[in-house]
């Protein structure tokens, strides 16, 4: 029976269950990723486990998030990741090395692997056809210390690619064009596998893009073929010996299917305040632009950048446009100054920072009151940028530069009238410099962990109680992303090992007096709409949440790595067997549940909850282990038994 490569290599992974769509599936896990904001927490975790050193082939702990050095806290947390790192046996990437996901591309990423990451944009491994899957930091952990990663088995969705991009197009464009087509919950419970004769006129960087904004769609993960382009990509870095040969068999089936020829895409752009409201650049034009960002999590490659270098050498940004380059790695800083794009870029009035994630995750680069702020970052949810009511737009590396130019929102096609495009393509050979990744000691047993003052230990949680009376401390609405429920950037991020001191900002933006509501209940609860908890993976999202008491969430529908970390820490994860009742409850009501033990313990999925004299019952679909965590109060408590 013809296979599709995501089948392929699934089971190649397989431990426990089948490839049906729905049922759990145990996977084994040859690479994991930590970064620093997710890292801390994550290694924390592992440590509780109590195992010696990481059991996978490859663990890495990337430093790319909290570079702001404003106090103690992100530099005595980056002394906890380093010696945490030479202990475990962990590679380690500095401060300044780059954001985690290019990096792994570019020096670890191997065809046929599965990488399981604490960063929902670890899908960016795509581009060396590997399935990647973003996760909570405590199922990074377990991974790390041995434990197979479980998940519901995913749909595949194929999508079926010809022809080749216009000129002023890039895989930007193709990965906003599946964001028009499917919606931010398009692709919840799916990997997306991109196939056909239009794949090969893709190169890595381009693939890797569309596998990163994969997780825009809500997509467990995405994957592309391993062919010439991939093996193009791994010689270009010195490591063409670990490419191998990767395809769908012909005539393989797909669960969903799509199809686009690239010839037919223009360019597109993402208004606020989400990444699937997306338009073509020409109904916007002449918007006037206050602020450009290129690079950070996405279209930081040497690609990218050097195509807005080329576009901008011998011209200058609008007078009136603050013009900003993260690189994605110090590599790729590297390569485009030798190829003189740095030179150009500083001759243009742009200002180059330091690689690492910086704006895209609120870290810095917030826009002034009412500006327009155009960035190739992959997601735009309100307030993320660090400015409240912000205006924040996506849009490809082309159609940023045309606006550092014009000054305002311009289809790049019109840059044909100034100039040749650019067909700017990877090096054949990268300028490789490893200096700032920190190979694992052959024995770290004798290392001693550093710690500081904002190091605090996991909470304890007790397990699920037989009754609970909980009152709606929040009711919002759909796709409330994990940036409005745990807010990022400079003021936040440094807490990501303090969860008392976390907890504070939960829901902060959105509700001042939320943790002082949640923690007066003792037991609280959450109601939501659809698709809860869509965008990052942060785990904080949900154990800030149990910190501060909440022990129901119910919703209309979950994202998947939120409902995922609600069960891992004790929280039930509930939706509407009615959706129309959502419009029943109302903030400070009161929810009451009985026999809750017995319920969760039998399978039931219909659980009822006592609004005064009505009873509106909720659906619990997880699997026979989820419940069992659910019922010791989280996954942790449940590994430790044994």
């Amino acid at each position: 029976m013809a296979k599709n490569l995501t089948t392929k290599i699934l089971e190649a992974h397989l431990v426990e269950g089948r490839l049906q769509p729905g049922e759990e599936i145990a996977i084994k896990i040859d690479h994991t990723l930590l970064q620093d904001a997710t890292g801390t927490m994550a290694m924390l975790e592992f440590m509780a486990t109590g195992t010696p050193r990481v059991k996978v082939e490859l663990a890495a702990q990337y430093i790319d998030h909290n570079l702001l050095q404003t106090d103690f806290r992100n530099a005595d947390d980056h002394a906890f990741l380093t010696s945490a790192a030479r202990k475990f046996g962990l590679y380690l990437s500095k401060p300044g090395n780059g954001v985690s996901h290019q990096v792994h591309l570019e020096r670890f990423g191997v065809p046929g692997k599965i990488l399981l990451g604490a960063d929902s944009h670890s899908p960016t491994a795509a581009g060396l056809a590997m399935i990647a899957i973003g996760a909570g930091g405590l199922d990074v952990a377990l991974a790390m210390a041995g434990h197979p990663f479980r998940l519901p088995c995913p749909r595949v969705m194929g999508v079926r690619l010809t022809g080749r991009l216009p000129d002023w197009v890039s895989g930007k464009d193709l990965i906003l064009e599946m964001l028009l087509r499917h919606t931010v919950k398009g692709g919840v419970g799916k990997i997306i596998e991109y196939y056909g004769p239009g794949v090969e006129n893709l190169s890595a960087t381009d693939r890797a893009t569309v596998g990163n904004m994969g997780a825009e769609l809500g997509a467990t993960s995405t994957v592309f073929p391993s062919d010439r382009r991939t093996r193009e990509f791994l010689e270009s870095q010195g490591r063409g010996a670990a490419w191998r040969e990767l395809s769908a068999d012909p005539g393989a089936d797909y669960d969903d299917h799509d199809e686009i020829d690239l010839s037919t895409l223009e360019p597109l752009i993402a208004c606020p305040s989400s990444p699937d409201n997306v338009v073509p650049v020409r109904e916007i034009e002449g918007l006037k632009v206050d602020q450009v960002i290129v690079g950070s999590s996405v279209n930081s490659s040497f690609r990218d950048l050097m195509t807005v270098c080329r576009i901008l050498e011998g011209r200058r940004v609008a007078l009136h446009v603050s013009f900003n380059i993260n690189p994605g790695s110090r590599q790729v800083l590297e390569n485009v100054a030798a190829q003189g794009g740095v030179v150009q870029l500083l001759l243009a009035g742009a200002q180059i920072h330091q690689p690492g994630c910086l704006g895209c995750i609120g870290m810095g680069q917030a826009p002034g009151t009412g500006q327009i702020s155009l960035r190739t970052f992959p997601r735009n949810f309100p307030g993320r940028s660090g400015t409240l009511n912000d205006k924040v737009y996506l849009c490809s590396p082309e159609t940023a530069a045309a606006a550092g130019i014009f000054g305002v929102v311009t289809d790049p096609r019109k840059l044909g009238e100034l100039m040749p495009w650019p067909n700017v393509g990877n090096p054949e050979k990268y300028l490789v410099d490893d200096s700032s990744i920190i190979a694992p000691e052959a024995d770290g047993s004798e290392v001693e962990i550093v710690t500081g003052p904002n190091i605090i230990p996991l909470p304890e949680f007790e397990e699920l109680p037989d009754s609970l009376s909980v009152p709606v401390v929040i009711k919002v609405g759909d796709n409330i992303s994990t940036d409005t429920i745990m807010p990022a950037g400079n003021k936040v991020l440094p807490y990501r090992s303090n969860i008392p001191a976390i907890s504070r900002f939960v829901f902060n933006q959105l509700d001042p007096g939320f943790a002082e509501r949640a923690e007066a209940t003792g037991n609280g609860s959450v109601v939501a709409g659809e698709n809860y908890g869509q965008g990052s993976s942060r785990e904080h999202a949900a154990l800030a949440s149990r910190f501060l008491g909440i022990r129901v969430k119910l919703a209309k529908s979950f994202a998947r790595i939120h409902k995922a970390n609600l069960v891992n820490f004790g929280i039930l994860p509930l939706t509407f067997r009615n959706p129309a009742d959502f419009d029943l409850i109302r903030q400070g009501d009161t929810l009451s549940l009985h026999g809750l033990r017995d319920l969760v313990a039998s399978g039931a999925e219909e659980i009822p909850l006592n609004l005064g004299d009505r009873v509106i019952v909720g659906i619990l679909r997880v699997s026979a282990r989820e419940r069992q965590e659910l019922l010791a109060g989280g996954a942790l408590n449940y590994v430790r038994k044994g």
